[in-house]
This record gives C-alpha cells, structure tokens and sequence, in this order.
C-alpha cells in the first residue's frame, strides 16, 4: 500500500503482506505457476496465445512463458539518438548555467537586447527611470478642476466661431490620445527589451487613457452631443486626414511580429517612432492646445485650459522621451536615414496641418488666426527637428505664439476657497529637458 504521507518512501505492508511466507510456500507457488499462468490465460479469453479478437498476446506486448527475448546489440540509429540525447542535456545545462548568471548593465539595449527584461536594475539607462519619477510629480485627474464657469462661458459668453474651434479641437484630441495609448501599448512598449523603458511607457499609456477621460469630462460637463463630437473624425475630412495620415505612419509597426533584426522593419519603425514623438506628440499635440489656450488669454473656457494645460506636460514630457529613446535606437544599431523619406515626412505633416487650421479657424476668433496657427506648427517641427538631429525642415519660421511655452510651465495661484488645490509637486518641480 502507498504511504500518502511520504509517497517515495517504501510501500506500507498490508494485514495480508505482514507475516512474510515460508520456504514451502514459496515453493509451491513456484510449482504451481505454469498452472496459474495457464488459469490466467484462460480467465483472459485466450486461446493458442490469441486474444478474443484473434491478435497476438504478443503483438499486444505480453510475453508469453518461455518466449523471453534475448539482448541484442544496440543499432546504429539507437546510437545516434543517444548521443543526441546526451546533447540535448548538456545543451540545457550550459543554458541554465547561462540564466544563472547575474544581469549586467551593459548587456541590456533599447531593442533586441538578451538580457533578463524582467530585472530593473543595475539600470543602462537612468534617465528612463528619471522620466518615470517626473511623470508621477505631475499626478491629476480632471475631477480636480472646477469646470463651472466654463458651462457659462460656453452658453453666455463664446460666439460661433469661438464655439466651433472648441469643439472640433476636442473632436481632434478625443481620437488623437486613444490612437497614442494603441500606439505605445500595443506597438512599442513591447518591442523594447530594458524594463526601465517599459516603466515609464507604462505610466504613458495611463497618461493617454486620462487624457482620454479629460475631453470626456469637458465634453459631459458642458453638455455637448458626444456622438456628434466623437464621430467628426470620420465626417470632417480636414480632422480625417490627420487621423488618416498617422494610422499610415504607424499601422505598419502594430505587427506583433516585427523582427526588428532585419534592416527593413528596423527602419520602418524608426521612421514611425520619429513621427510618433517628432510630429504627432511633439508637434500636432504641443500646437493642438493652442486654439482653446488663446480663448484662456481672454479669460474664457480657464477650466477647459487648466485641463490642458497638466496635458501639455505630459505630453512635452512623452515627446521629449521618444526622441531620446529613437535616438539611443538609431546609435545601438547604426541606423541611417533616408533624407528624402525625412523630407516627406514634414511635408505630409505640414498639409494635413494646413487643412485642419483652415477648418477650425475658418472664421477667426480674437487675437488666432489660421495663419498663426500654422506658422506656430513649422516653427515647433524645426525644434523637433533639432532635438532629433535633423535638418530644420523649414528655415526662418517665426514663434507667432511666444507664451505657448509658458502653458507648460506655469505656476497656478489660487484661491482656496473657490478651487482644489491640483498643484502636488507640479510647476517649479518638474524638469522638461
């Protein structure tokens, strides 16, 4: 019987296997087998050694008395695949023995790294984790902000052509901050290989879904149509095409397949990472806000603004990462850019930027035009330009909006009585290199 308390131990003997037989027992038994045997077959339907469906006992695997096999050398074939065996565990060995060993820094890499992805530390890459302590200083929801007197100044006080840049820049950023959550969580994030990336890419994808939630918020708080607003990416043709042109920049790196080994898929997602953090985050976004901040400059839609403004340091913070992190790519592997791919790149970008500030600022509103609005994109896409080590794609564009610059850094007063104290370790903290 098995001994449930210690399976390996050896069996417990049973009231009838307790007194062990005797001599003359064992002999009669010895006897008496050839008969048992033969009961045993016939107990078993046999006959001649053939089973009740007329097989072999033999072709079943039962030996038969007296049919023993004899040893025969082993073949060959029987070798080799011992040998190959014994390969196979060796081969095991040196792998454990290899997992076993400690992770160094400089074995990890932003891609196609081999070590523990796993394991945080010893960092290669401090400043990634940097960037992960920074994004939590900068912590909000858009619960925290008093969105009262923009439901006035939304019904009371915004004219139509005020009203029609509110809402079509929300149609906008709505599906823009979902397609950038899709983008880093389901195409880059898990192609990079050192989990101090992966950390702070995590808090973006978290970043993007709140940001998400913000437009929500301001599009219930004011009582907007939200199946109206969500759907003008697909009826206004000018959102569209930005939507349209960065599902073609991006949907190609989306495979989970990529081998980013081969040179070919390693320069597409390159080109895709450099228009993810050069042009959609870094420029569309960083110039996106730009319409509702000049309603801000007239102290209207201030609720709206404060939203976009935490925004706008996320997102100043996402783009600057990208382009470190597309950077660190392109030296790993001695990656060489197309110039005229580059060159098409700005171009595409610059026209659906065209069209879309000639929709939402059809009619201009005071103190924006649509010629501001565009000047401002080509003077940010040569800043992205630069910080990527790229030739500026258009030379003497001038800065119409010097106080952009100031939304991401600006340090809020207020008053305790009438708002929520949102600053945490906001403004002054935060270091946007």
């Amino acid at each position: 019987m098995l001994n449930w308390d210690d399976p390996l131990s050896k069996t417990t003997p049973t009231a009838a296997t307790a007194i062990p037989p005797s001599a003359e027992a064992l002999s009669a038994e010895a006897q008496a087998e050839p008969q048992s045997l033969a009961a045993s077959y016939a107990a078993s339907e046999t006959l001649g050694g053939m089973d009740f469906d007329g097989s072999s006992l033999e072709d079943k695997g039962v030996v038969l008395p007296g049919s023993m096999p004899e040893e025969t050398a082993s073949t060959p074939a029987e070798e080799q695949l011992a040998e190959k065996a014994m390969e196979g565990i060796e081969r095991d060995q040196t792998e454990i023995a290899d997992s076993l060993a400690p992770v160094k820094a400089s074995d990890k890499r932003v891609i196609n790294g081999e070590a523990d992805v796993n394991q945080l530390a010893p960092f290669k890459y401090p400043w990634a984790w940097e960037y992960f302590l920074n994004a939590n200083k900068n912590h909000w929801t858009p619960l925290d902000i008093n969105m009262a007197q923009d439901v006035q100044d939304y019904q009371h006080k915004l004219n139509d052509a005020e009203k029609h840049v509110y809402t079509n820049v929300l149609a906008y950023l709505t599906t823009s901050d979902i397609l950038a959550m899709r983008n880093i969580g389901l195409a880059v994030m898990e192609k990079m290989t050192a989990p101090e990336l992966q950390i702070y890419q995590a808090r973006q994808v978290y970043e993007e879904a709140l940001h998400t939630w913000t437009y929500q918020h301001c599009i219930e708080t004011i009582g907007l149509d939200q199946g109206e607003i969500y759907n003008r990416y697909r009826v206004v043709p000018a959102i569209h095409g930005k939507i349209k042109l960065a599902n073609k920049r991006l949907d190609s790196v989306m495979r989970s397949d990529m081998d980013l080994r081969d040179p070919d898929n390693l320069n597409d997602f390159v080109m895709a990472y450099i228009f993810f953090a050069g042009i959609f985050e870094g420029t569309w976004f960083y110039n996106g806000f730009t319409p509702i901040f000049s309603l801000q400059r007239r102290g209207l839609m201030k609720g709206t603004s404060e939203q976009l403004q935490y925004i706008m340091r996320d997102e100043v913070m996402h783009a600057s990462f990208g382009i470190r992190v597309v950077k660190q790519i392109m030296l790993e592997n001695d990656v060489t850019l197309d110039p005229k791919a580059i060159r098409e790149m700005w171009d595409e970008s610059e026209a659906a930027e065209i069209a879309y500030a000639h929709y939402i600022l059809k009619d201009p509103i005071l103190g924006y035009t649509a010629e501001d609005h565009i000047e401002q994109f080509r003077f940010i896409a040569n800043r992205r330009a630069r910080q990527l080590g790229l030739e500026e794609p258009f030379p003497n564009a001038q800065n119409r909006n010097a106080w952009l610059d100031e939304q991401a850094n600006m340090k809020k007063e207020k008053n305790f009585f009438e708002t929520r104290v949102t600053e945490y370790q906001t403004g002054g903290a935060l270091d946007w290199g």
